[in-house]
């Protein structure tokens, strides 16, 4: 069975499978994040921005602010929960107050080419 991801509420719910599964207005801890130059950011989620799929995750860029400085922002790509049974559509979804670290996308086109063996050995 194909799982359904998508938002809700002009950004303000992730959706999988027809339930509402995370909301903003939660406070995200976030580790080595872009948007401001706090070590650890107290960043409040005003709303989703993007949702992908990286099975098994569901992960979402948000939008938001720093409580500590006031910058606000987008997050990279983070984790907002996983498909743990596909068949059945099971969802689980991470705890917004554990410490999450924001990742930048990184799909390469091709494979990366193998260094050529020039040691003359055959």
């Amino acid at each position: 069975m194909p799982t359904s991801v998508h938002q809700l509420d002009d950004g303000a719910w992730l959706s999988v499978n027809d339930a509402r599964e995370v909301n903003v207005s939660d406070l995200w801890w976030l580790a080595r994040q872009d948007f401001c130059s706090c070590a650890m950011a107290d960043f409040l989620a005003e709303g989703f921005v993007e949702i992908g799929i990286d099975h098994p995750n569901v992960e979402g860029r948000i939008a938001g602010q720093c409580i500590e400085c006031g910058e606000s922002g987008v997050t990279d790509w983070l984790t907002l929960g996983r498909v743990v049974d596909p068949d059945e559509g099971r969802f689980f979804a991470v705890d917004p107050g554990s410490v999450h670290v924001p990742e930048r996308r990184r799909r390469l086109a091709s494979p990366p080419e193998k260094a050529e063996n020039n040691s003359g050995r055959g």
